[in-house]
């Protein structure tokens, strides 16, 4: 039997998961099926013990199943364990379920792709949830010089700022300390899907910063829009983030890595005529 992976969220029409993984298939010569599954909201459990009863082999989990997601594994990488989260579940030859979050591994391979190396660089990270969460240790192992962590509401960054402190220079800072440019400005919140933006001070943002939003749309995102205004270098939307997590899961599951370009030229292709 063919073997069987999903995506599971609440809703989940939108997915392009499936378009994604269909390409990754075909360009490595994969023989699999990939679909999108809507899980009710108190029912996630149950459909994911149906789909490995169903000859499921893995699993990506999308909102607002992640933190359940984490809940249901047997074992977990050390990425999801610090995310406090899941988005690619593997089910084990001996049954076990392994938990991996791989957004932040997305995440870097895509700033690098655009800016170019990361390490020595000065990050502003927009929000303290859980998408910000699980990419602070991607973005530590990849050398920055300094995360900052900025959010509304200031006990949630340095909640996660004391909680990688280990692992590499991170700092939470408040609005009225946001006085010199950063490199890079990475936007986890979600405020351009309501055409708003993070408010904080222009000062942040000047010719040599470069500037990313983990939304994407057809259009610029309403943070890139600001950030473009202000004079940033360049500005990237989230969908090569979204090809990069898919990639990795990818990976983690059939062994061979796929080439993200190639989807994320056909997916940009594919947003551009809906």
């Amino acid at each position: 039997m063919t073997d069987r992976y999903a995506v599971f969220g609440n809703p989940i029409a939108h997915s392009k998961s499936p378009f994604i993984h269909g390409l990754f298939a075909e360009e490595t010569d994969q023989v699999l099926k990939y679909e999108a599954l809507l899980a009710p909201i108190d029912g996630f459990e149950k459909s994911l013990s149906e789909f490995w009863l169903n000859k499921g082999k893995g699993a990506n989990v999308t909102v607002p199943f992640k933190e359940q997601a984490f809940n249901l594994c047997d074992e977990l990488s050390e990425l999801a364990q610090l995310a406090g989260a899941v988005n690619t579940l593997t089910l084990l030859e001996n049954g076990r379920v392994r938990g991996d979050n791989t957004d932040g591994l997305g995440l870097v391979a895509d700033l690098e792709r655009n800016f170019g190396s990361l390490a020595g660089k000065r990050v502003l990270l927009l929000g303290a949830g859980g998408a910000a969460r699980g990419c602070i240790l991607p973005l530590l192992n990849a050398e920055v010089a300094e995360l900052c962590i900025h959010n509304r509401t200031h006990k949630k960054a340095e909640v996660l700022a004391e909680l990688f402190a280990e692992y590499g220079n991170i700092s939470h800072i408040a609005t009225n300390e946001l006085t010199a440019s950063f490199d890079i400005i990475i936007n986890s919140t979600s405020s351009s899907l309501s055409g708003d933006v993070p408010q904080i001070p222009e000062s942040v943002i000047d010719r040599d910063t470069n500037c990313y939003d983990m939304m994407y749309s057809k259009q610029k995102t309403a943070f890139n829009t600001w950030a473009s205004s202000l004079g940033a270098t360049s500005v990237v939307d989230g969908l090569g983030m979204l090809v990069g997590q898919a990639a990795k899961s990818f990976e983690l599951w059939r062994g061979v890595k796929p080439e993200v370009l190639t989807a994320l030229d056909a997916l940009r292709i594919k947003l551009d005529a809906e």
